[in-house]
């Protein structure tokens, strides 16, 4: 994976998880209100309808209030109290029942079947003594009661919410009650809407997660194609340059073959062959010719020297067979032979250890920076040091000349050609060049890292 696709990827990773961790947080958040609001519905409902209960029951014990308290006991009181109770009723699921604290049922306007019988051991779906326990809330002065019961309008059993209360004087309990399914479907509907709600949150994270990651996805599309293009277009430059160096570098060894190697060549010719023909002319005389062979030796020793300059120039023996250090010994020593340039050079440190790459690299910096020296600085004094610890190695280039305006050259588009190429040897291996420069000097310090 390319650098650029994993800046992306660790840009969108934490955008994902981040929504991740929201929508999760807001689902928890959103069902917990959800459970609170259904809560507090519920309990307001319940509130509500346990009031209208009550409120109903105490109807009904006013009601038969005359007849409870004339004292009367016998069944025809009891039964006008029984009429006065049926009719009570509110709506098709609404009314009134009677028991004896037996469990035997005394009246029921909408089931009247259960009239007679006695129900004490009665028990619902699901085990519990519904008649048991009425009885007993009754008994300890009234109350609420939740049970299962037929509803009248369905035929189905169904929740229901009963207040009951002692009629002491006759022995009985009476109570009514409300079917529950209404809150429960009422509730559920409640539920649908708040998952609704959930569901559509979710959504519109989701959405905006999925936006969030196109957005970065094509912003990283449109980096890539615009560094793609800027990158395309430094390599169209740095061919151009590679070509240029190579040809400039061509026409410098050609100059370096014609206008000295050549010349003194065919100046040794000419030499033989004088001392061929004097040699020829007087044959008793050969000290004659051999002014001419002394001479044509002496070239030769000079040719030598001049290939084994260029050949320095382009590959030192030194820096293979002995590595950096004598290399760039040899180097301040030759251009200081050359220029007349008191020049230092400095060892520090360990610097064994850089490969084939960083070792040329360095020397190629470091004869970059002398050319230019002896070309621009006007400097009487050079130090060349050498610096190397555990985690890097750097070489240092210091003149005393006249330096010169570093931003100007570097946006020169004719100048500068050697300090851009010292920046690109370096770049290319991951090390760092440094250059400072004023009218006290310049000093060139480029630094590589062992690892």
């Amino acid at each position: 994976m390319k650098l650029r696709q994993k800046i992306i990827v660790l840009a969108i990773a934490p955008l994902i998880v981040a929504l991740i961790a929201l929508a999760l947080a807001v689902r928890y958040q959103a069902t917990i209100l959800a459970q609170q609001q259904r809560a507090s519905v519920e309990a307001a409902y319940l509130a509500s309808k346990e009031a209208e209960l009550k409120h109903y029951v105490s109807l009904a014990e006013r009601s038969i209030a005359d007849l409870v308290d004339s004292g009367r006991n016998d069944e025809a009181t009891k039964d006008a109290a029984k009429a006065i109770l049926a009719k009570l009723d509110y709506g098709d699921d609404g009314y009134f029942f009677l028991y004896d604290l037996e469990g035997r049922n005394l009246m029921h306007p909408r089931q009247p079947e259960l009239v007679g019988r006695n129900l004490w051991e009665l028990r619902d779906t699901k085990g519990s003594p519904t008649i048991q326990r009425l009885i007993a809330q009754a008994k300890t002065g009234g109350g609420y009661v939740r049970y299962l019961w037929e509803k009248p309008s369905t035929g189905k059993v169904a929740p229901k919410l009963g207040y009951v209360v002692k009629v002491d004087r006759w022995g009985w309990m009476l109570g009514t009650g409300i079917y529950l399914d209404d809150v429960d479907a009422a509730l559920a509907k409640i539920d649908t809407q708040i998952s609704g709600n959930i569901r559509n949150t979710m959504l519109w994270i989701a959405g905006i997660a999925i936006a969030s990651v196109l957005v970065i996805a094509l912003s990283g599309l449109a980096l890539n194609i615009s560094e793609y293009r800027v990158a395309d277009a430094k390599l169209r430059v740095l061919a151009q340059r590679v070509v240029r160096s190579q040809e400039e570098e061509r026409a410098r060894l050609s100059r370096d073959l014609h206008d000295g190697i050549s010349q003194w060549l065919v100046s040794i010719k000419l030499q033989v062959e004088s001392g061929i023909a004097k040699l020829a002319a007087q044959a008793g005389k050969p000290e004659v010719a051999r002014a001419s062979f002394d001479r044509a030796a002496n070239q030769l020793n000079d040719v030598l020297g001049e290939v084994r300059r260029i050949s320095h120039d382009l590959r030192p023996a030194l820096l293979d067979d002995l590595g950096l250090a004598p290399a760039l010994d040899h180097l301040t020593r030759e251009f200081s032979d050359s220029t007349g340039i008191a020049t230092d050079f400095e060892v520090e440190g360990t610097i064994e250890g850089l490969n084939d790459v960083a070792n040329t690299v360095l020397f190629r910096i470091a004869q970059e920076a002398l050319t230019n020296i002896k070309r621009h600085a006007n400097a009487s004094n050079t130090r060349v040091r050498l610096e190397g610890d555990k985690v890097s190695v750097k070489l240092v280039v210091a003149d005393n000349g006249v330096g010169f305006d570093v931003a100007g050259i570097a946006q020169h588009p004719k100048r500068g050609i050697g300090l851009r190429n010292m920046h690109e040897r370096v770049n290319a291996i991951g090390g760092k060049l440094e250059l400072a420069s004023s009218a006290e000097g310049t000093q060139v310090t480029a630094t590589l890292s062992r690892s």
